[in-house]
Order: structure tokens, then C-alpha cells, then sequence
């Protein structure tokens, strides 16, 4: 009988040779993923959220969720794909929650902008938006990073993963359950709402 695993394509992910070790039981094998993927899946949920207090618990749960699925782990994806699909669609509950509950979405305290800089002094680097040549940096990073917070979750995410993971067009798809086509698309879409939210700066 062929299985899945002798035949998957993904098996010279050296992270996917961690995780069939994970699946045996080693301990030592997960914490190198922890320690590959904690501040990368913080970045990301800070940049989705907008807190990083909840980053820090939705990394978590990320880790959780896979050391529970552990043993039923099969490789049908690159390992970076399966982790980002599990963030986004932690993501997307958190906000529907937050929204059925009504809250108001606060920005950031200054201690919370404070802990999130690594991550946002990313977003500008990343975006491949330069207006900011006419802002003081500081200004540029909180206008970039509300700009993003006004993205759909899906156009966000792919946003984040493509310039932040550098992900292909092919693994986003994977991640956010798209074709690459519709990935390409639906960047194009991020990108033009991007440079509409920050208009006025780039002028």
C-alpha cells in the first residue's frame, strides 16, 4: 500500500522532518519549531490584530494546536503553509468574536506600541510603500500599520505572508485556501487599498 507519506512531495521540508519527529514524540523537534516560527506568528498577529498582548496568546494556541494534532500529522503541505493556516483562521475567529461581542477596537496603549515596534517597524520596509519619505519614520510606521488594520483578514494576511514570509503566490494560496491566481488578485486589490488609505501621504 502506497501512503501518503512515501509519496508527498513536502518531505524535504527539513521543517516537515521536524514535524514527523514531533508526531514521534520529539520534544526536541518542537522546540525548534517554537523557536522558528514564535516571534514570525507574534509579528503576524500583531499586524492582524493590532495587539500584541493577544499576538502573544494566539502564537500560543498556534503551538498548541499542533502539538495536539501531533500524532495525526500527515505531510500534505510545506510546514510554514499548514502554520499560517492555522494562524489565519485563528485570526479571522478572533475578529468575528471580538465582533459579536461588540467591542470597540481600541488602538494600541503606548506600552502596547512600545512591545509591537519589531513587527511595525517591519511593515513599512515590507509594503514596498515609500511615501514616507515625506513623513518622520515614526509617522510613517503608525500610518503604514493603520493602513493595513483597514485590509479585509484576507487581504491582510496575504499582505503580511507575502511581504513579511515572503511566501509564493502558491503557498499563500495553500494557506488561505485561494488559487494563485485569486491570490495574485486579491494582492493587487491589498495593494491599491493601501495606496488609497495612504493618499494623502504620498502626495
Amino acid at each position: 500500500m502506497v501512503t501518503t507519506e512515501t509519496t508527498s512531495p513536502y518531505l524535504r521540508d527539513p521543517e516537515v522532518q521536524l514535524m514527523l519527529r514531533v508526531r514521534d514524540n520529539d520534544d526536541d523537534a518542537f522546540a525548534k519549531l517554537v523557536r522558528n516560527y514564535q516571534d514570525r506568528l507574534v509579528s503576524i498577529f500583531a499586524n492582524m490584530l493590532g495587539e500584541r498582548d493577544q499576538a502573544e496568546d494566539l502564537a500560543q494556541e498556534v503551538f498548541l494546536r499542533i502539538y495536539r494534532a501531533r500524532h495525526g500529522y500527515e505531510p500534505n503541505a510545506r510546514f510554514s503553509t499548514w502554520v499560517f493556516r492555522i494562524a489565519h483562521n485563528l485570526a479571522s475567529n478572533s475578529r468575528r468574536s471580538k465582533g459579536r461581542r461588540k467591542e470597540v477596537a481600541f488602538r494600541g496603549s503606548d506600552s502596547d506600541s512600545q512591545a509591537a515596534r519589531p513587527a511595525e517597524q517591519l511593515v513599512p520596509e515590507k509594503s514596498a510603500l515609500m511615501p514616507a519619505r515625506q513623513l518622520d519614520r515614526s509617522e510613517l510606521q503608525e500610518r503604514v500599520r493603520e493602513a493595513i488594520l483597514t485590509l479585509n483578514d484576507r487581504q491582510r494576511m496575504a499582505i503580511l505572508l507575502h511581504k513579511f514570509e515572503e511566501m509564493s503566490y502558491v503557498d499563500i494560496g495553500e494557506a488561505l485556501d485561494m488559487s494563485p491566481q485569486a491570490v495574485k488578485s486579491l494582492l493587487s486589490r491589498a495593494r491599491e487599498n493601501l495606496r488609497a488609505a495612504l493618499e494623502t501621504y504620498v502626495k
